[in-house]
């Protein structure tokens, strides 16, 4: 899925024009790949304790790998795609070293600091697109929706914590700490704002009107979305993630040219 989001990325950025950079989008596609994989690592070393009665079925907590061999897998993956990064151009450089920082961070202890750990896993979201676009040269074509997959995240998982409130026992997310109305309020002005954005590439000639025409059906979904979560987050943050499918449909037909 993060190698299908670096290729929309590039797509967006150069249209049908993506073929003509094989060796690029390779090499940062095995960095994508290898980057989720450390990433699983490592969340799966550092939540063995918790896995182990909220998810006795996961490697570790299973038997089946050892933490010190997931800790080991997750420094080689990174470390390599830290090799990798560096065939690229600066600014994919800038964005993998920093998705890698963030990932740290997060398995570091932002995921239990509530709005913190929101924000990481938006921006890591967010980076996909700037990396495809960084790779083929046209990175500026890809920060609008870059900056809307980053708002449709962060509202997303605001609104999943809300639903996990309950189960969330090992960290105090942003609802425990502000209140779930409160957090809701966050959560709806996120995707709101993507909402706000999503004209914006058509505005500028970006994007041809096939996109408007789709990601106005996001936007309502988004809308209510927005609206709902406040009596039922489940449905809440089901139809967020429907809006974003819905968005990525949309920036594909964009694309086209």
């Amino acid at each position: 899925m993060g190698v299908a989001g670096l290729m929309l990325g590039a797509f967006v950025a150069v249209g049908l024009s993506i073929v003509e950079f094989p060796l690029q989008l390779t090499l940062a596609s095995v960095v994508v790949f290898l980057f989720v994989a450390a990433g699983n690592s490592l969340n799966d070393y550092k939540d063995r304790e918790v896995d182990k009665r909220a998810h006795p079925e996961r490697p570790i907590p299973a038997g089946r790998i050892s933490p010190e061999t997931a800790l080991v897998i997750s420094g080689a993956f990174f470390g390599v795609c830290l090799v990798i990064a560096f065939f690229l151009d600066p600014i994919s450089i800038a964005v993998i070293v920093s998705a890698i920082c963030v990932m740290l961070a997060y398995e570091g202890g932002l995921k239990k600091g509530g709005l913190a750990g929101n924000l990481s896993i938006s921006w890591l979201t967010a980076a996909l697109f700037l990396l495809g676009g960084a790779v083929v040269g046209e990175v500026d074509k890809t920060i609008i929706i870059a900056a809307m997959a980053f708002l449709a995240a962060l509202g997303r998982e605001i609104i999943k914590d809300i639903e996990d409130i309950e189960a969330d026992f090992d960290r105090r997310t942003l609802p425990m700490r502000i209140g779930k109305r409160n957090a809701g309020m966050i959560g709806s002005a996120a995707l709101i704002a993507a909402v706000i954005l999503s004209p914006v590439p058509s505005i500028f000639g970006t994007f041809w009107l096939g996109y408007l025409a789709v990601v106005l059906l996001a936007d309502g979904v988004f809308i209510y979305s927005s609206i709902v979560h406040f009596k039922n987050p489940r449905k809440g943050q089901r139809l967020a993630k429907i809006g974003m499918m819905i968005a990525l449909i949309a920036f594909l037909i964009g694309g086209i040219r």
